[in-house]
């Protein structure tokens, strides 16, 4: 079985990233299987990957929970409680059991990140991801894996579903490098703001630019060196 290693899913413009990717849905109620690529798919349910849609579409049960980044194209999402206009670096998460509509202009491009794995407890709602959010200091580095001074970092979750853990939100950081070491969870990264450069598992450099989505398997072998501020959203498990 392959190492897990760190794949970019999307450029900021929507042009071709290097990740492997497999067409497929995440199950046979995807409504999005059709227009759905495949990165990332483990046996816990997490997965990640792009969708290219265009069109419009009506879902009356959504069945997991995902995290959309938009990368080309408008996409209109309404429930009952709001109607949200998403354009290029606009995010949103899907909550399990949300009812919806939306359409998207074609060649539409969304970076995702979803939880797939069924779950009794629902979570409807669309939960829009504000890059300005406020945020409070987090937990730095272990002083072990650090070969810089240690960072200061802020962090936010915006939105959690306590049936599968994952978790999802906005952090900060000033810059910091550290050594290579397996990551603790799966995250996707969606850079706000700043540049980062990951380790994939055969040890060569992935860049990590403003605007770019970036996922990050659980045990993956990954360092990370920032030499200006960075800002992003996260969904982790």
């Amino acid at each position: 079985m392959p190492q897990p290693t760190a794949m970019l899913l999307a450029h900021a413009d929507g042009s071709p990233a290097s990740a492997p990717f497999t067409p497929g849905a995440l199950g046979s109620t995807d409504p999005f299987g059709h227009a759905r690529r495949i990165a990332y798919l483990a046996a816990d349910g997490m997965a990640a990957g792009v969708i290219q849609a265009n069109g419009e579409f009506v879902i009356e049960d959504y069945p997991h929970v995902e995290m959309l980044v938009v990368h080309a194209g408008r996409v209109t999402l309404q429930d009952e409680q709001q109607a949200l206009e998403l354009s290029t670096g606009d995010s949103v998460v899907i909550g399990r059991g949300t009812a919806f509509q939306g359409q998207a202009e074609p060649n539409s491009l969304w970076a995702f990140c979803a939880q797939t794995q069924a779950a009794s407890e629902r979570n409807p709602g669309l939960t829009l991801l504000d890059p300005l959010s406020p945020v409070a200091p987090s937990t730095a580095p272990d002083a072990e894996i650090l070969l810089s001074r240690a960072p200061q970092c802020r962090s936010h979750n915006t939105f959690a579903d306590s049936a599968s853990d994952l978790r999802v939100g906005i952090w900060d950081s000033t810059p910091y490098t550290r050594r290579a070491r397996p990551h603790k969870l799966h995250e996707l990264m969606h850079l706000i703001e700043g540049s980062v450069t990951l380790q994939t598992a055969d040890g060569s450099d992935l860049t990590v630019a403003t605007g770019d989505t970036v996922f990050v398997p659980k045990d993956a072998p990954c360092a990370w060196k920032s030499t200006v501020y960075v800002r992003k959203f996260y969904v982790v498990k």
